[in-house]
């Protein structure tokens, strides 16, 4: 037997494609072109972090260099000060011995003369002879009154014979009042008397 289609002339209605299909086709493609911007954008962003670290960067290195110059410029002024505070300390010293001998002339009494003198910073020790024992102690109190001199410590006096005379050996110690304590009155006052 042999079967004859009839209806292979006609068409087969095509279905229509479901909505969901449609909507899941437009919401695929929406996705697509979202990650792709996205992807896009971030990759921007990205680029342009990546550019400003290489910016901060050279500027941190530009940074570290100007901070290296200035602690050399810290420790150049450093030294230059500690330079500049030895030559006032030198200055100072300078004019202390010049001070203290213009002092001790000025208060040197008739009958006593200076066989010794040492200055060691703001310490004198002074040794020297006198005719009389009271030419000494005039001595010694005129230092005691000089607005120059603190601590004027008379140590002892003994009889010596030099060339044939009876003389009193002396020594004594004393301070130079710093210049909180006066030197500046002494320097003008010792420089009045001379």
């Amino acid at each position: 037997m042999v079967k004859i289609n009839l209806l292979a002339g006609q068409k087969k209605k095509t279905k229509p494609v479901p909505a969901f299909v449609w909507s899941g086709a437009a919401l695929l493609a929406l996705a697509v072109v979202v990650t792709f911007y996205s992807n896009y954008f971030m990759k921007g962003k990205i680029d342009s972090l990546a550019l400003q670290k290489s910016r901060n960067e050279n500027t941190i290195v530009l940074l570290r260099s100007k901070i290296q110059e200035v602690k050399k410029y810290e420790r150049l002024i450093k030294k230059f000060k500690e330079r500049k505070r030895i030559i006032e300390d030198l200055r100072r010293n300078q004019a202390v011995p010049v001070m203290v001998l213009d002092e001790i002339s000025a208060r040197l009494t008739e009958g006593v003369w200076l066989s010794g003198l040492n200055i060691m910073r703001n310490d004198i020790r002074m040794s020297g002879f006198g005719f009389t024992n009271d030419n000494v102690v005039a001595f010694v109190q005129n230092l005691k009154g000089s607005s120059l001199f603190t601590d004027v410590y008379l140590e002892g006096t003994s009889k010596a014979a030099s060339e044939g005379a009876g003389v009193y050996r002396f020594s004594l110690t004393m301070k130079v009042r710093g210049e909180e304590n006066g030197t500046g009155k002494g320097k003008e006052k010792g420089k009045g008397k001379a």
